[in-house]
């Protein structure tokens, strides 16, 4: 191909992308709030426009990328190093321009008659956009998210949270738990002591927990620039840790075995094996052992590596440069997490959720949600049709109430936990509660409470199963008479002093006279 026919073919395929990116961000899917998911009938729809819009974007970002190399490319062809570009343009000015151009068609021949089945490409079909009815077209989403990410609306840390539990010395808790407290690395909000975190594992598991959310934030996010802001979370880490601000990462060891940072005056630093001994003696008495012999060997040895300095100034610590690396991968999971505070949010939510259901109902939820992507879904209307699909209604004849999947429960069910009986609660304003379980649930809650204390009850215990007002004032006005009978009157006691001068009530005064022991 000639040089000036590639420039022509590259400035078109950036302006067919272009038009490509257009025609994508013209066709935004409509935004779904997120408050809808709590309605299973509408879950399929969600599902359907949250993978629509970030499939929307994962090609975006591939036609920019394509844009950004195919842009390169042109400025080589601009610069021109070898010369060849300016040579062409030289030989079609000096020459007889129809005759190059018949030379030229003469090799498009010669070339489609040595390969005459050759298809021609449809520059226009290049970048078309993906249309409701191309069932046949793989879709991006689908294969970067597992089902329990739901197209990147939460988070799986299932393998991050096996590989917690695997760490020496950490709090056992749940799922649900570990997802408050993740990324949190401080001793007093669920991390590890610093001694603790200085193993391989400890390294590992922080690194890998790093790597899952700048992963998934690269999959949910795919036209931001997530390298600049982990480059910019990297800068501000850095800054803290010159400044030695990073929590629960200052620098404790003290300089050329000054008594700073140390627990108590009488303390002594160990430079070779950077350990601190409570007092003079019993850093003496270290200084013979096999342990610091090796630590000083090895210091000399690092010592001299580093380029033998005589002013006695040391390496800087392998610990702790292993410190930094572990304290940036905890930063990283820190602000990452926070950036991706909804995300967080909703994998509580879903995970409190899914904890109610049985393990068919989760079953059945999974294989849901993979349909969404194996179904194909009919080409978009006026929008009026599509309105009238999502408002159909139920048949609901004996207004059973919704289960897990929206519909009606069945109705044996409906009978087994006695749905259909009304019980009243006089004490909380004649409220009606269906069934038993609900009316025995609502003796612990705040509106009965708030009930019994407005009739001047305080003990709310042994009112359970009391429902009248008139059965509740009259237990009340028998408790509170049997405890003022209970009461004994201190001062109408007759107190007795035997001979040794001890007080004593007459009738323990009297049986010990009996007993003969006064």
């Amino acid at each position: 191909m000639l040089v000036l026919e590639e420039q022509r073919y590259i400035q078109e395929d950036l302006e067919r992308l272009e038009q490509a990116i257009a025609d994508r961000v013209r066709d935004e899917p409509k935004h779904v709030s997120t408050e809808r998911v709590a309605f299973p009938g509408n879950t399929r729809l969600l599902k359907y426009k949250i993978r629509d819009r970030l499939n929307r974007d994962h090609e975006v970002a591939q036609l920019l990328d394509q844009i950004q190399s195919q842009s390169k490319l042109l400025l080589d062809v601009y610069k021109d190093e070898n010369g060849t570009r300016a040579q062409e343009i030289q030989q079609i000015g000096t020459s007889d321009p129809f005759a190059e151009f018949y030379k030229q068609v003469d090799d498009i021949r010669t070339h489609h008659a040595r390969y005459p089945n050759e298809q021609a490409e449809n520059s226009e079909q290049r970048y078309r956009s993906r249309r409701p009815d191309d069932v046949d077209m793989p879709s991006i989403v689908d294969t970067i998210f597992s089902g329990e990410e739901a197209f990147g609306r939460f988070f799986d840390l299932n393998s991050c949270y096996d590989a917690y539990l695997n760490l020496p010395n950490v709090k056992r808790s749940n799922y649900l738990q570990y997802l408050e407290f993740f990324d949190h690395f401080t001793p007093g909000q669920g991390g590890l002591k610093r001694a603790d975190k200085m193993t391989n594992q400890y390294f590992s598991y922080v690194g890998g927990l790093a790597d899952y959310l700048e992963g998934f934030m690269r999959r949910t996010r795919p036209l931001e620039d997530v390298d600049k802001t982990l480059s910019s979370f990297d800068d501000e880490f850095d800054e803290q840790w010159q400044k030695d601000e990073v929590e629960g990462w200052q620098n404790d060891t003290p300089a050329n075995g000054s008594s700073n940072n140390l627990s108590s005056p009488d303390a002594v630093w160990c430079e070779d094996c950077e350990k601190e001994f409570k007092n003079e003696n019993v850093y003496k008495n270290h200084l013979t052992g096999r342990k610091h012999i090796k630590a000083a060997e090895q210091r000399k040895a690092r010592q001299s590596e580093s380029g033998g300095d005589a002013t006695g100034t040391t390496a800087v610590s392998a610990t702790r440069l292993k410190e930094r690396a572990i304290a940036q991968r905890e930063n990283r999971v820190k602000r990452l997490t926070s950036a991706m505070s909804t995300e967080r949010g909703d994998t509580r939510v879903n995970v409190e959720r899914k904890q109610g259901m049985t393990e068919r109902e989760r079953q059945q939820e999974l294989e849901n949600l993979f349909k969404v992507s194996e179904e194909p879904r009919q080409p978009v209307g006026d929008g009026e049709d599509d309105e009238d699909e999502d408002d159909d209604k139920i048949y609901n004849p004996l207004k059973l109430p919704p289960g897990w999947d929206g519909k009606p429960i069945p109705y044996w069910l409906y009978r087994l936990h006695g749905l259909g009986v009304e019980l009243p609660c006089e004490i909380c304003g004649n409220y009606v509660y269906m069934g038993r379980r609900a009316f025995d649930k609502h003796f612990n809650e705040a509106r009965h409470a708030y009930g019994l204390k407005c009739l001047g009850i305080s003990s709310t215990a042994l009112f359970r199963d009391i429902t009248d007002i008139k059965e509740a004032l009259k237990l009340w006005d028998k408790i509170q008479k049997s405890e003022k009978k209970a009461k004994v009157d201190e001062g109408s006691v007759v107190q007795m002093e035997d001979g040794e001068g001890n007080v004593m009530p007459e009738k323990v005064y009297y049986d010990l006279q009996k007993q003969g022991l006064l």
